[in-house]
């Protein structure tokens, strides 16, 4: 059987199945034939050895038992005498049983070691072979390999020891299994461990494969994570996704944008914001994954923050400003915080009002002017400015346009009313008198100077304002 030692003062224990050699009564049993321990670490190999218990010359009676690895002159050299395993080489022997305990192991150490006794009775010798071989090595405890398919999930404990091993696998400590291959029951998103050892060896496990736990995340640079991250926008952002898992998780990183279905954003342990934008804000998480389950983390809301764009100013009502109307100016911007809202007046010092909206109850001449709205936030500031005057007076503009039309459809009468005159004129001084007929034009009227004509056409003017 093939063990494995993880560290200095550990004891390789033998169990196996028997090797018995021997003839006559005479023979010894080791546990294996095989052992492999790590440098540094103790190992015990161990043997049962057994003889007549009385022969025609009487009672045998054991003299002496060792272990040898060297021969000298055919005749073989007890551990204990030498130099090289001066201080380190211990037998434990009782009730026919025979153990070679070898500390502090070098890699020199590897050889076959063979048990041999002696007995007072004569030709009363025996050696234990072929003995066993000890392979030292320098190498890790047992490692579990994970085996993932389609629908099953199995561990395999492997030793880089020689001959033939068996296994003890444990969850969390404790003790569930027996063999070289572990079902993987598919519980990783309990985080729970699983070990392997040789058997007789369990102080010495091997490292523990598990599932990711809970992925944490964090913000670089560093800012406050809970219960959310707020960045300034433009900045340079690195969110970082990282889990204990063994064997390593891979990451990925996802934004909640409300499809069930989210699609990744990256594949890597960071997802990195050159210059991030307000589109940005959102809520992110990552997942750890490794062969044997997935776990997915909190939620980490990321809120960009900015100074407000430029200003936008709506007018109420949209038409002209009338004079004395009420007139509602709507400032809005976009910010992030929320901005403050502030109003000025061009060339006036103290501002007109704050918030969002700015109300002239009743508008006058006075009141026009340039007036500015001013969004802040503690990220920065922006301004519009809008100009308002007040229109002029809508019923004094139609009297003015409806005399000028009655002035121009009058002026051609008055100019025939003025030939007829002078043609009249030059009649009368040319041919004999004589009476002459004369036919008033009833659709134009005469006047008999301008005034007259003035008076009437003031008269007609109002007259027609009475009838609007």
């Amino acid at each position: 059987m093939s063990l494995t030692a993880a560290a200095s003062g550990f004891v390789v224990v033998l169990l196996s199945v028997s090797v018995i050699q021997g003839q006559y009564g005479w023979g010894v049993t080791y546990r294996s034939t095989e052992i492999c321990a790590l440098k540094g670490s103790t190992v015990d190999i161990r043997c049962t050895y057994r003889y007549p218990p009385r022969t025609l010359s009487g009672y045998t009676t054991v003299v002496k038992a060792f272990w040898f690895a060297k021969m000298n002159r055919n005749e073989p050299v007890d551990l204990k005498t030498d130099p090289e395993y001066s201080g380190r080489v211990q037998y434990i022997c009782s009730n026919n049983d025979c153990t070679l305990r070898i500390t502090h192991l070098r890699e020199s150490d590897s050889a076959k070691y063979t048990f041999r006794f002696i007995t007072d009775q004569e030709r009363g010798k025996y050696t234990g072979s072929p003995g066993v071989t000890l392979s030292v090595t320098v190498t890790e405890p047992p490692k579990v390999q994970v085996h993932r398919s389609l629908s099953t999930t199995s561990l395999m404990c492997v030793s880089s020891c020689y001959g033939p091993t068996s296994f003890i696998w444990f969850k969390n400590g404790e003790k569930i299994h027996e063999n070289s291959w572990y079902r993987y029951p598919g519980d990783g998103g309990h985080a729970d461990k699983y070990t392997c050892a040789v058997r007789g060896c369990e102080k010495f496990p091997s490292p523990p494969v598990y599932a990711p736990i809970r992925p944490s995340v964090s913000v670089s640079p560093s800012v406050s994570v809970s219960p959310s991250a707020e960045i300034l926008e433009g900045s340079s952002v690195t969110l970082t996704c990282s889990s204990d898992a063994n064997p390593a998780a891979t990451y990925t990183w996802y934004k909640k944008n409300g499809d069930p279905d989210l699609q990744p954003l990256s594949k890597k342990t960071q997802l990195v914001f050159s210059s991030i934008q307000s589109s940005d804000s959102g809520e992110y998480h990552c997942t750890a994954e490794n062969e044997l389950g997935r776990r997915t983390s909190e939620y980490i809301s990321i809120n960009v923050t900015y100074a407000p764009k430029l200003p936008s100013v709506s007018l109420s009502p949209s038409a002209e400003i009338v004079e004395g109307s009420s007139v509602t100016l709507t400032c809005s911007s976009d910010a992030n915080p929320a901005a403050n809202y502030t109003w000025y007046k061009k060339n006036e010092d103290s501002p007109k009002t704050s918030g969002q909206i700015f109300t002239i109850t009743d508008f006058r001449a006075e009141h026009s002017g340039n007036y500015s709205c001013e969004a802040q936030n503690r990220r920065g500031r922006n301004k519009t400015t809008v100009h308002l005057t007040v229109a002029v007076n809508s019923t004094m503009i139609m009297n003015i346009i409806r005399v000028t039309v009655v002035v121009l459809m009058l002026i051609p009468l008055l100019v025939l009313n003025l030939w007829i005159r002078k043609k009249k004129t030059l009649s009368s001084t040319t041919e004999p008198q004589e009476p002459v007929e004369m036919t008033e034009l009833d659709s134009c009227p005469a006047y008999e100077d301008v005034s007259d004509f003035t008076a009437a056409q003031t008269e007609d003017t109002e007259q027609q304002e009475d009838m609007l």
